[in-house]
């Protein structure tokens, strides 16, 4: 028992209470947002994780209580008694849920004291991002995080029911694994009772879950944390949460009809948002044609076009020499930006350096015709042909990339997705969906002389490609499958290979031998020849889904712990030092870092 309260309990939440509660006698408990002494009158909004609520205190109503709310700063905790009562004529604050009502206070409690708090707790100060995670436990009563974190519950508990009434059961899968380097770097874990050993953190429960369906568990699925020691990014984090699913006896289709009908309640419950079904699908290859990017933002038009033919004859020998090379010369237009000023067309094109490019050729189209420094290099038949392929009318801004096909689309692709942001067209209340598939099943790797698996290991080639497997590997297909949101991949998977020779072909092309494969994977190439069934799964990133769906313009605003860019916790000062003592018992000696 609490003796601090003693016989007070709460009976409503701060943002519970309304007008149909007038005349009720009520106890609320929270944190004082702020205290207004109006000459004798004492006014305190108090705050919990629903909302605040004006109390009013009127030292004729109760001396003792409004002696205590003098003492009252911002931050103490309180519990207090009173009833509800309409707000005075004129004082009604229509933005507040509780804005029509006030608690006249017969009692007040003061639960405990607060220090001044380094920012005010509220929706508008401006706060840096260091001292706001330094301070996360304040930082975590602002409204706006408290509501990302109350979203992300409703959108874990949406993902429970629907699976559950899908046939999906939830089961937890191992935290210390084994370390199979074949993506990117795990977090290693010391074993103290294997000296010189390790386990490691897992970056997916793939694995496992393909076992679970080898065991006969049909439809699992889990909320996990993974974890990936890689470089961070606004929307990556060390550690993040997957919704992790498999089903066994399914094609592509099965797991996609599925998991766009889950995304679909998602939406919907979270923020009343009702999404179109089915969703869109492009084939990589499409995506890549039309927009220069296997993730594209389909909220605007601005496709990417191909004139590589067009310009392959022309006097522009940048433009020429790329066509003749086997290269790609693309464009876009940029409706309506003529306007754009020389720092602006600068500006664009050092954003396309950053993804290899070495420039970028830009056209204005004019009453006059084109302005631009490459409009003297073509004939009037080229130009009326250009202008007619890209739909270039007077006011346009026509953006040319010549590269290698990797460099020009992405760089081109990249720029698209950038002129939508700067320009308003890709808007936030806005949700296009699309699945990717059909993606490459391997890509070579120039540095390490072979090919490499574009998704992962464990992803079934195309019925139709598997005979490519030994002839041109290259070309062959994946069964995977990506499901884009307005330029951000939230979610992908694929159909796995469930035969133990096809596996043993895969992990062949990828340079793995026998006796590596052996070491590595051997438990599932055992459990791949004891009656695997044909499966296949998917995994989104819940993190990077909340981020959208609030519309968060930060990763961390939706993770109520957040590692900064480096990694790093600044409330906690992990990672830090070990004694001496811990590392002897590891069987492990430091060596100072190489600068």
């Amino acid at each position: 028992m609490n003796d601090k309260l003693g016989n007070w309990k709460r009976t409503h939440r701060c943002g519970e209470l309304s007008a149909g509660q007038i005349g009720q006698d009520v106890c609320v408990m929270g944190w004082v947002q702020r205290r207004r002494d109006h000459g004798g009158l004492i006014f305190i909004d108090l705050r919990d994780r629903d909302g605040i609520v004006q109390l009013a205190l009127d030292p004729d109503r109760d001396p003792e209580a409004h002696s205590k709310a003098e003492q009252v700063r911002n931050e103490f905790v309180l519990a207090a008694r009173g009833k509800v009562s309409p707000r005075p004529e004129g004082t009604v604050n229509p933005r507040m849920k509780t804005g029509e009502v006030e608690i006249e206070i017969s009692e007040l409690l003061i639960l405990n004291r607060s220090e001044t708090p380094p920012f005010m707790i509220d929706e508008f100060s401006e706060v840096a991002e260091s001292i706001r995670l330094k301070y996360r436990y304040l930082d975590l009563r602002r409204p706006a995080l408290q509501d990302n974190l109350l979203m992300r519950h409703r959108v874990a508990r949406t993902v429970r029911n629907y699976l559950d009434c899908q046939g999906f059961i939830e089961v937890e899968t191992p935290v210390l694994t084994k370390s199979t380097p074949e993506g990117a770097r795990d977090y290693l874990v010391p074993s103290r009772v294997n000296p010189g050993n390790f386990y490691a953190l897992p970056q997916s429960p793939q694995l496992f879950k393909q076992l679970l369906m080898v065991s006969g568990y049909d439809r699992y699925f889990q909320i996990v944390k993974c974890f990936r020691d890689e470089d961070l990014r606004a929307d990556r984090q060390p550690e993040f949460t997957q919704i992790d699913c498999e089903m066994s006896f399914v094609n592509r289709d099965d797991v996609i009809s599925i998991m766009e009908g889950m995304i679909a309640e998602v939406f919907l419950q979270a923020i009343g948002a009702e999404v179109q079904l089915p969703m869109a699908r492009l084939t990589y290859a499409e995506a890549m044609d039309r927009f220069g990017v296997d993730n594209p933002d389909l909220r605007f038009a601005m496709e990417l076009i191909d004139i590589t033919a067009l310009v392959s004859g022309s006097q522009f020998k940048v433009f020429a020499d790329v066509a003749a090379s086997g290269g790609l010369v693309k464009a876009l237009n940029a409706k309506g930006c003529s306007s754009f000023s020389r720092k602006e067309l600068d500006d664009l094109t050092d954003f396309v350096k950053i993804y290899g490019a070495k420039g970028l050729a830009w056209v204005k189209v004019t009453e006059e015709g084109w302005q631009s420094p490459i409009a003297k290099f073509f004939t009037a038949d080229e130009l009326a042909a250009l202008n007619d392929k890209l739909a270039a009318e007077v006011g346009d801004l026509l953006l040319f990339m010549a590269d290698t096909p990797a460099i020009a689309n992405e760089a081109l692709g990249r720029l698209r997705g950038h002129l939508g942001q700067k320009l308003g067209l890709a808007k936030k209340d806005d949700f296009k969906f699309a699945w990717i598939t059909d993606f490459p099943l391997l890509e070579w790797d120039g540095e390490e002389r072979r090919h490499v698996a574009v998704h992962h290991p464990f992803t079934a080639p195309l019925e139709e490609d598997i005979g490519l497997l030994d002839t041109e590997p290259g070309k062959a297909r994946a069964q995977a499958y990506d499901l884009v949101l307005n330029g951000s991949e939230i979610g992908g998977g694929s159909v796995r290979i469930h035969d133990q020779a096809v596996q043993s072909r895969m992990f062949d092309l990828l340079g793995i031998g026998a006796e590596e494969a052996r070491e590595k994977f051997g438990f599932l190439l055992d459990a791949l020849s004891f009656g695997a069934p044909p499966h296949g799964g998917i995994a989104f990133g819940l993190d990077r889904l909340m981020m959208i769906l609030t519309g968060a313009d930060s990763i961390r605003d939706v993770i109520a712990f957040p590692k900064t860019q480096k990694a790093t916790c600044l409330l906690s000062e992990a990672p830090n030092e070990v004694s001496e003592r811990q590392l002897q018992e590891l069987a492990i000696r430091l060596r100072k870092a190489q600068k």
